[in-house]
């Protein structure tokens, strides 16, 4: 059987994906994903779970987007179970961008609390798009349990995923609010003031949101 240029360029991505310079496995990743072919699919996978550089992650995600769902699925499913944390985190980021409602069952409440925090929030973002229709209210209460954890971008992701729900996230919100914990208060107050008023800027509402919980108040004083 004859070699094609098709056959030589594929080894040749294949091999570049594995170079010790980033700027090889970039251009290798661009090439898998300009020319999807499955041989592709399982080392883009796999060496999600292992790239150190980010841009490089990203054009390997941006190359698994490129192929059929039902030759990407299978692995990045996997890969949400693995031991390694960036190879669930990677995974659960790329099957955000590819958007298949089918790997909704994958994002459990397990991931959604993920001790690893980019993996958590790599869980929210992807559990945001992939939700069912009439199950973002049972998505926002699980959300919800996790206000006030890790550091400003952390906090930041979760508010987001939250805003992207709309206002079913409300009543979560506002149990929150009456939490113990004065991190989980402000936090909870904070995401309710960018629901209502996205413009205003996270930092803004934090500090907002801070104050009112210094002052003992619970943000809902006159409405």
């Amino acid at each position: 059987m004859a070699i094609t240029t098709q056959d030589t360029d594929a080894v040749r991505a294949l091999r570049g994906l594995e170079d010790d310079r980033p700027s090889v496995r970039l251009r290798a990743a661009l090439a898998a994903g300009t020319t999807p072919d499955p041989r592709f699919v399982d080392k883009l996978v796999e060496r999600c779970a292992i790239e150190p550089e980010f841009l490089v992650r990203d054009m390997l995600t941006w190359a698994l987007t490129r192929h059929p769902v039902f030759m990407t699925l299978p692995g990045l499913l996997r890969e949400v179970r693995s031991e390694r944390a960036q190879a669930r985190s990677q995974a659960l980021h790329t099957l955000s961008k590819i958007g298949d409602r089918q790997a909704w069952p994958a994002i459990t409440r397990t991931l959604l609390s993920d001790a690893d925090d980019e993996v958590a929030r790599s869980a929210w973002r992807a559990a945001v798009v992939l939700v069912p229709e009439g199950e973002e209210s049972a998505l926002a209460t699980v959300l919800a349990t996790q206000l006030g954890r890790g550091g400003r971008e952390t906090r930041r992701s979760l508010s987001r995923a939250l805003v992207a729900l709309g206002e079913v996230v409300l009543p979560a919100l506002r149990a929150a609010t009456t939490a113990p914990g004065p991190d989980v208060r402000a936090h909870a107050l904070a995401t309710e003031r960018l629901l209502r008023d996205p413009d205003a800027g996270f930092e803004c509402a934090v500090e907002e949101a801070k104050r009112v919980v210094a002052l003992g108040g619970s943000g809902r004083e006159g409405r």
